[in-house]
């Protein structure tokens, strides 16, 4: 099996859209913000999100990853730089996605650990990540790379200390 964690490219294009479409407007807390737009011009704001171009006020920058399994895109996550004090109490660094038709593969795994490593490589040391309560398959992935549970709220809240 050939795993890849490919960054969000300008030429995207066909499969990544069939990927987006099948992934429908998100669930479980994960908004599937490419879902009704404007593919070219939704590309083009999120690379220059992840160069920190054109930021509203409050955003940090994030890059996007599509995860590739021999390669066919099988999901996405989204990884913020870093976390404002607001960001810090409400949201998290990093949120994934997987498409329906690859569920139930632990592709949700290899997407999370992956995503540590381009975390790491940027130098956070401390990855929050928040999940619906009821997400049984994202808390048991979470957990099974290191995930503590902080607190459940609305949502639970985990910490993976990057080593």
């Amino acid at each position: 099996m050939k795993i890849e964690l490919r960054q969000l490219s300008l030429q995207d294009g066909e499969v990544i859209q069939e990927m987006i479409q099948e992934i429908g407007p998100g669930e479980n807390w994960f908004e599937n913000s490419w879902y009704n737009q404007d593919f070219q011009e939704f590309l083009q704001k999120n690379y220059n999100n992840s160069k920190g171009i054109d930021l509203p006020e409050w955003y940090v920058p994030q890059t996007i990853y599509r995860l590739f399994i021999d390669e066919k895109p099988v999901g996405y996550g989204k990884l913020r730089h870093h976390l404002t004090e607001y960001l810090l109490k409400v949201w998290w660094h990093c949120g994934y996605c997987i498409r329906p038709s690859a569920r139930g593969k632990w592709y949700g795994n290899i997407i999370l650990q992956e995503i540590l490593w381009k975390a790491k490589e940027i130098w956070i040391i401390k990855m929050l990540l928040t999940c619906d309560i009821n997400n049984t398959a994202s808390r048991k992935v979470i957990e099974k790379n290191w995930g503590i549970l902080e607190n459940i709220e609305e949502k639970c809240r985990y910490r993976i200390d990057i080593k």
